[in-house]
């Protein structure tokens, strides 16, 4: 390459840096030039262009006071306005074309722009409220109302142009409100995440969105509410106000954004009531319906001779479970569908009716003692205790006297049941409880005694495990009472100390030999032990204030001890006076009068004395 050739590239590549560098001064000398009102709106510089407005309106209204000088300035007064009407129609035109888009097609800056004007805007209204100068006929010019409009339209309209899902199956009613709640959260989802960002703090844009989508949303479910809805309809549009309308709401991203508190439900009471009415009632027909059919089965096999089916070698019925189940679902769905869990208890508020026609059904078993009679009342033990612990366990699912009535009648059924299983063992064991009240200092005949609750024990199995035990409990309870009875019948007379300690300890040797079985057993009734232990020790105290000490210990611990009971203990010991039993009786009386134990278990109450 020559030197002349060098020297024109030189050139050329100044000039080029020349033209850019001539470029780039024509543009900064433009960014610093300021732009017309004209130039900012085609610009869409919304709010520079407002600045222009407001400074124009400074001057011409900032010293002016007199109509008169007004006037003199009508042709920039006029100017003024039609500019004012301009920018309003780009500022309205920017939030319909910016809010009917979705979000990717939001041109964010001008909207902010727009936002910026119409804060400007109501600021200024504001202002000259509170001054006594005469305002320009476009004050105030209420933009903050018109962006309010606004919205609410396109709301209306989005709203209204919903588009459904096309599920196959779905009623007018529930196509429109499914395809609006959509909608709703859609755009609610839209607004907290990424629209509010275009609107200053103070509009609290989120919450007015969402007040404006709720009242719309609102008035369509009011709408629909006014109609006689089928029971399906009924459903859904409950659904909606009370479970996926608010689901929407709690949701953690409008959560944070919105009051969802003050939006209030979709429905007012008036209108709801009698939606709710018309579901319950329904669900009540549905629940009853269902359950009465599960007993007319037992019913029927019973009266046909069929046994319950077994289940590890335990006779059982299905009865229980599948009737809980249905309760617990269907007061649970209740409780979303209508908001409401004391409402929604309602649903088994015809429980007792059902519980009834058990306790009949298990009435008419025991009654007719057929062969299967047994195997039912053993299944039916185990329904009992399942509808217990339902009761007890789970007692929001019902109504307080409902649950209540229905826990009296499950208790009277496992009394039944347990006595018409218990009756035939204690008809066996009748000749060895005689046998104790003549001769129960004998040990062989206590023995003979346990050999024989061991053996007709057998005749209470296939009972479920829970059931068996309360059963082995019970059974453990009236055979302490019998014995207690025999003993305190006076059939053996303790007539000094060394008999007196004889009977002691063949009494103590018994309430062992007793507990230790039944504990065997499964009974759980470790107290009967204490019962036949404090009385052992009264037989073998020979001081009166021990045995006015174990006497009130014995009627501290089980309350319903009354005098006669004490009496016939005392005269067992025929070495003690009228007068000492007398005193004793007197001690008991006033310890008594002065405890009270809510909890003690009953047993004196259940032996009778003459």
């Amino acid at each position: 390459m020559d030197q002349t050739q060098a020297d024109v590239m030189e050139m050329d590549g100044f000039m080029d840096h020349t033209a850019g560098l001539f470029h780039r001064l024509l543009r900064i000398k433009k960014e610093a030039e300021v732009l017309t009102f004209e130039q900012n709106l085609e610009e869409l510089h919304l709010y520079e262009a407002s600045q222009l407005l407001k400074l124009k309106e400074e001057q011409l209204f900032g010293e002016m006071t007199e109509s008169e000088e007004l006037e003199g300035r009508k042709e920039d007064i006029e100017k003024l306005a039609a500019d004012r009407s301009k920018l309003e129609v780009v500022v309205h035109d920017t939030l319909v074309q910016n809010l009917s888009l979705s979000r990717g097609e939001v041109n964010a800056e001008t909207l902010k722009s727009a936002m910026k004007v119409i804060c400007q805007e109501e600021k200024l209204d504001q202002l000259w409220k509170q001054t006594r100068r005469t305002p320009p006929v476009w004050r105030p010019c209420s933009w903050k109302e018109l962006h309010d409009s606004t919205l609410r339209s396109l709301v209306e309209g989005r709203m209204d142009m919903a588009s459904s899902d096309d599920q196959v199956d779905q009623s007018s009613l529930q196509e429109d409100i499914h395809s609006m709640g959509r909608q709703l959260k859609e755009d609610l989802l839209w607004v907290v995440d990424g629209l509010k960002r275009c609107y200053p703090s103070e509009m609290d844009i989120c919450n007015f969105f969402a007040r404006t989508y709720h009242q719309t949303f609102s008035a369509r479910v009011r709408k629909w509410s006014d109609l006689s809805l089928g029971d399906k309809d009924c459903t859904f549009l409950l659904r909606w106000v009370n479970e996926f309308y608010p689901e929407i709401l709690q949701k953690p991203q409008l959560a944070r954004e919105i009051d969802t508190e003050a939006l209030g439900k979709l429905l007012p009471k008036e209108r709801l009531e009698p939606l709710e009415e018309q579901y319950l009632t329904k669900r009540q027909s549905e629940l009853m319906t269902y359950i009465s059919q599960v007993l007319k089965e037992e019913e029927l096999k019973w009266s046909n001779g069929e046994e319950p089916k077994r289940e590890y070698g335990c006779y059982v019925s299905p009865l229980a479970y599948d009737i809980i189940q249905l309760i617990n679902g269907m007061v649970t769905s209740a409780e979303k569908v209508v908001g409401d869990l004391h409402k929604a208890q309602s649903v088994t508020c015809q429980l007792t009716g059902f519980m009834q026609r058990f306790r009949s059904f298990q009435d008419d078993i025991i009654k007719q003692n057929k062969q299967n009679s047994k195997a039912f009342i053993k299944a039916n033990l185990s329904c009992v205790r399942q509808f217990r612990d339902v009761l007890v366990d789970f007692s929001h699912l019902f109504p307080q006297e409902v649950q209540e009535n229905c826990l009296c009648i499950v208790t009277d059924m496992k009394q039944s049941a347990h006595m018409y299983l218990l009756s035939p063992v204690h008809k066996t064991l009748k000749p060895q409880y005689r046998k104790l009240g003549t001769d129960w200092l004998n040990k062989s005949a206590f023995d003979n005694l346990l050999v024989s609750i061991e053996t007709e024990i057998q005749d209470l199995e296939a009972v479920t495990e829970s059931c068996r035990q309360e059963l082995i409990c019970q059974f453990h309870q009236e055979v302490a009472v019998e014995y207690v009875k025999r003993l305190l019948k006076g059939g053996v007379k303790l007539r000094d100390k060394d008999q007196q300690h004889q009977a002691y300890t063949i009494m103590k040797d018994n309430a062992e030999s007793l507990h230790n079985l039944f504990m065997e057993m499964g009974s759980k009734e470790v107290w009967l032990k204490e019962i036949l232990m404090k009385m052992a020790e009264v037989l073998k105290l020979q001081d009166l204030p021990a045995i006015q000490m174990q006497v009130v210990s014995l009627g501290s611990a089980f309350p319903d001890l009354r005098e006669k009971h004490v009496s016939a203990l005392l005269k067992l010991k025929t070495n003690l006076s009228s007068s000492d039993r007398r005193r004793v009786k007197e001690t008991l009386k006033d310890t008594l009068r002065e405890i009270t134990v809510a909890d003690a278990f009953p047993f004196f109450s259940k032996v009778q004395v003459r």
